[in-house]
């Protein structure tokens, strides 16, 4: 109205993300380093796609219904565009949820020039249109780690093992154990011929398939109670004994080293029906036998029902489960999907991992570094904070020494470049020329050390660290190479 002053409106993120203040964004970038350097130690290489990709993508790989989960998104600066969604409910594009059907894309679009296997990696933002919980937010960081393709006559469990490899590395990269987290491996072969054994109603699987509406029960199996599992279960018709052997409570878990007999012990069902399932996990060559050679099988068991909710998974599948959470990370072979995209036949096995879960974890099990440590860690705590005495000669040289140490000696003075000797340099924005005051803000933000300019010719430098000042003042264009020499070397 005019003539009225426009008062302030406090504004909050949208639910179900995050505002990543200093701190946190250390936190994030210190997980997100641990997964690249993971990666890149067992040979996978980086790749990326685009945050948003054409609906189609999706609704081919699970169906129209999928967008409905999906946060869509159009232009609106076409009439017919707006028009046309609100007819059909139906964005032309969709923000990513999960990275498996763009890679897929990728992959079939230059199959023919790639190499075989193509090991990739990617980290990057994903989006589900669902209601935010613990573990679950709208916005979050995912790491996905794929091996897809092969020359013919691969053993495909060695690709499965290395798979699985990965992520058992990476959990020991942040200081867990097998106590404190599980990566549990399933088979959908495994349930299907559960199906077959007990008698499920013969439209919920197939000869190599589970139905959508069995594979969402099976995988809610521990985020709901046993009894609304069971009530499930009767709506689908599923028989007593088949409830019985994927019971959420006392599903059988399976030790890696099990043989044949032990699982047909277990399962109550003849060395046949065990071997028919589970012999390729124990012969030569076999999963177990991978898993064992890569050295992580110690954190590994076979879980009868880990099934994974999504369709295109084929054959072996596995989750990585710590007590009180939900899956930290899980995947599986996808040795369809590559063709559906208009790729040849190609075996993929691959899995992901969120940040927020695995932050959840960290920080309950006591692994999560503190604010000031994280700092620290991914490089945000400066080498050198500078200062001076206070007087006027000396004022002046800061800011030059400051621009002198951040280009290090070998850099051109007008150079950006970073050297060997370029240190990570601060000052102070206060007014205050009081000394103790800077020192007191140095030593706050984790600065190693202080140097403090006493004249337009010399310093002193005092190592925070120990609170210990160098005996002699030292020549301002010797302040750089000293330092540098002491942080290289630690």
């Amino acid at each position: 109205m005019s003539g009225t002053k426009e008062i302030g409106r406090a504004m909050q993120g949208p639910r179900g993300t995050r505002d990543l203040y200093p701190a946190e964004a250390a936190r994030r970038r210190w997980i997100t380093e641990r997964w690249r350097e993971v990666a890149v130690r067992h040979g996978f290489e980086e790749v990326d796609g685009p945050t948003f990709e054409e609906s189609d993508l999706y609704a081919v790989k699970s169906g129209e219904g999928i967008l409905g989960e999906l946060f869509q998104a159009y232009s609106g600066k076409s009439p017919d565009e707006v028009e046309r969604v609100k007819a059909t409910g139906r964005a032309p594009y969709a923000m990513r949820p999960e990275f498996t059907p763009t890679l897929a894309r990728m992959y079939a679009a230059r199959a023919a020039g790639l190499p075989k296997p193509c090991k990739w990696f990617q980290i990057g933002p994903f989006f589900r249109a669902e209601r935010p919980q613990r573990g679950r937010l709208r916005e979050f960081l995912q790491w996905n780690v794929d091996l897809l393709g092969g020359e013919a006559g691969s053993n495909l469990n060695e690709y499965d093992a290395e798979v699985i490899s990965v992520l058992a590395a990476s959990f020991a990269s942040f200081g867990m154990s097998p106590a404190d987290i599980r990566i549990k491996i399933g088979s959908r072969r495994a349930v299907l011929a559960a199906c077959a054994r007990y008698g499920a109603p013969p439209h919920l699987y197939g000869p190599d398939d589970l139905s959508p509406s069995l594979l969402r029960l099976l995988d809610d199996r521990l985020k709901i109670t046993p009894d609304e599992f069971e009530r499930r279960a009767v709506e689908l018709a599923l028989p007593d004994e088949f409830v019985k052997y994927c019971h959420p409570v006392d599903r059988a878990v399976v030790p890696l080293d099990a043989t044949v007999s032990d699982i047909a012990n277990i399962f109550g069902v003849s060395l046949a029906q065990a071997g028919e399932v589970y012999a390729d996990y124990h012969q030569s060559g076999g999963l177990s036998e991978c898993i064992r050679q890569s050295g992580f099988a110690h954190w590994c068991e076979y879980d009868s029902m880990v099934v994974r909710g999504l369709a295109y998974y084929t054959s072996n599948v596995f989750e990585a489960i710590a007590e009180g959470e939900r899956a930290v990370a899980g995947g599986g072979r996808y040795d369809n999907l590559v063709k559906l995209f208009g790729g040849p036949p190609t075996p993929a096995v691959g899995f992901a991992m969120g940040d927020v879960v695995l932050a959840n974890l960290l920080q309950d099990k006591g692994l999560m570094p503190s604010d000031a440590e994280l700092m620290g860690l991914v490089g945000q705590t400066p080498d050198v904070f500078v200062l001076s005495n206070g007087d006027e000669g000396a004022e002046k040289q800061v800011r030059p020494l400051v621009a002198s140490l951040r280009r290090g000696s070998r850099a051109p003075q007008d150079s950006g470049l970073r050297t060997q000797d370029s240190l990570h340099v601060r000052h102070s924005y206060k007014a205050t020329k009081n000394v103790g005051k800077l020192l007191k803000e140095a030593a706050q933000i984790g600065a190693r050390f202080a140097v403090i300019v006493e004249s337009a010719t010399e310093a002193t430098v005092k190592d925070l660290r120990t609170g210990e000042q160098w005996a002699d003042r030292v020549p301002i264009g010797d302040v750089g190479r000293r330092i540098a020499e002491l942080v290289r070397g630690g």
